[in-house]
């Protein structure tokens, strides 16, 4: 064989190996409501190329997030499983199981992404927020691994990563910093399969982060918008942390510029993917860990800024979009209720692999195609240490423990979540019927070892310990 003809048929096996397995990239955003972003309505905020990725994919308009902070929705997206499944109730503290000598992995023992994927033969790399313990090491699947040695934002320059097992101080600017490592690592990978986590830690929303000067390149645009979108409303009585911000124009312009700085970002991804001529061939799924209210029925945060905890949908409401161009739908929307636990066994499913075990997640990849989700239940459930919740497509019933009140929000007359109908006579047949289907489901899913309302422990302690009757610290179970 000549040795042109040899090394031509080198490279068309190496591009038949890299094309028989899509690539993925799963583009996670922190504290991200979906209503900042245009192909979501917004008319405040510039995200052409978030909106652009809209246009070449599905957007899911009522995708939920199934906890209310970082660490277990994370776990739960890794893992199609629930937060009494996986045992990640709260977010993980600084230092504990990320960092230090009682520092380990909190889903060690479960089937992820991750390890199914490598397994599967893709290599694996993580630009970002982590936030799932033992952050100093690669954990199993990853080959590339760079991340923060914490999971709070308290700041997007001269902040804490971790690289090559080692702390150190970075200057650039965060957002930026993950990009540009995404971008080497496609770049590196271009012949082989792989699975990429672009994990941003913006935009946060919350903290010193959003009183830091803003200095990206969205700054001078914001300085004196309005953004009505983010409403000035009154405080609500149990918006615990941030009652201050709900007039504050600044840390809203700064929000808004850190969304703008991830959709350079996602532009950067989709950019190199093309010139790399890996667009067709790549999975990217854009999604956020949970939500976060800007102003909207008196809250500012997540559903850990409020006292009691609650379940509100602005903290829940996430953005989801998936595009797998020349594959999948472009240009779709799909108005079906999903949550966070089906992304895993839908993503395994589209890939012809077997999806985790116990998981209470659906597969919607015929969403993917535009077809409809026949027999789907437009039933979402929700649980954040001592509250559970069930969403339909017309209503919510908040359950909680050791404390109240129970709350029940008819959605097609009060979307704003504020008047609770729970103890009216006239809507007690609809709050028993919701009950009994949100206990069933726990009764079905929940291990006993991680399931509060039973007895069960928590890996990275709680808020509500003292309603539970014991302090619950954070680190691995014996």
């Amino acid at each position: 064989m000549q040795r042109r003809t040899f090394l031509g048929t080198l490279a068309a096996l190496a591009h038949s190996a890299q094309t028989s397995k899509p690539n993925i990239v799963l583009i996670l955003t922190d504290n991200h409501g979906a209503w900042t972003l245009g192909c979501y309505g917004n008319p405040d905020i510039r995200t052409p190329h978030i909106d652009r990725l809209a246009k070449e994919g599905v957007l899911f308009t009522r995708a939920f997030a199934n906890n209310a902070v970082c660490s277990p929705t994370r776990a739960s997206l890794l893992s199609g499983l629930m937060p009494s499944q996986h045992g990640v109730h709260r977010y993980l503290a600084a230092g504990g199981a990320q960092v230090g000598p009682r520092s380990y992995y909190t889903l060690e023992e479960f089937e992820t992404l991750p390890k199914i994927l490598t397994r599967s033969g893709y290599t694996a790399g993580l630009c970002g927020k982590w936030h799932l313990g033992d952050n100093l090491r690669p954990q199993p699947g990853f080959t590339h691994w760079i991340t923060m040695p914490h999971g709070n934002t308290v700041g997007f320059y001269n902040q804490e990563v971790i690289e090559d097992g080692k702390v150190r101080r970075e200057p650039t600017y965060l957002t930026d910093l993950w990009t540009d490592h995404a971008v080497r690592f496609i770049e590196h990978n271009r012949t082989n399969p792989f699975f990429l986590m672009l994990t941003y830690n913006g935009p946060y929303g919350l903290g010193t982060a959003m009183k830091e000067q803003s200095r990206n390149r969205h700054a001078a645009y914001y300085a004196d918008k309005e953004l009505p979108s983010m409403p000035r409303d009154a405080a609500h009585p149990w918006n615990h942390n941030y009652a201050s911000w709900m007039q504050d124009p600044a840390v809203r312009r700064k929000y808004a510029a850190e969304i703008s700085a991830i959709d350079d970002g996602v532009g950067r991804v989709l950019e190199t993917l093309e010139k790399q001529g890996l667009r067709d061939n790549t999975i990217v799924i854009f999604v956020g860990d949970q939500g976060l209210a800007g102003g909207h029925s008196g809250f500012w945060g997540m559903g850990d800024h409020t006292r009691p905890l609650t379940a509100f949908d602005w903290t829940m409401w996430i953005p989801l979009i998936i595009s797998h161009r020349s594959h999948a739908a472009a240009g779709a929307r799909c108005e079906r209720l999903v949550s966070t636990y089906d992304i895993a066994p839908s993503l395994l499913a589209y890939l012809n692999l077997p999806k985790p075990q116990n998981s209470p997640g659906r597969d919607f990849t015929p969403a993917l195609h535009a077809k409809p989700l026949d027999g789907w239940d437009d039933t979402v459930f929700f649980e954040f240490e001592n509250v559970r919740a069930i969403r339909t497509a017309e209503w919510k019933f908040i359950e909680r423990i050791r404390e109240g009140p129970n709350e029940l929000y008819d959605l097609r007359k009060d979307a704003g979540e504020r008047l609770n109908l729970y103890g009216q006579k006239a809507h007690e047949a609809i709050a028993t019927e919701l009950r009994t289907r949100l206990t069933a489901f726990f009764a079905r899913y929940a291990d006993p070892k991680y399931d509060l309302w039973k007895g069960g422990t928590s890996k990275s302690g709680l808020i509500t310990g003292k309603l539970f009757g014991r302090e619950i610290q954070e680190g691995k179970p014996q």
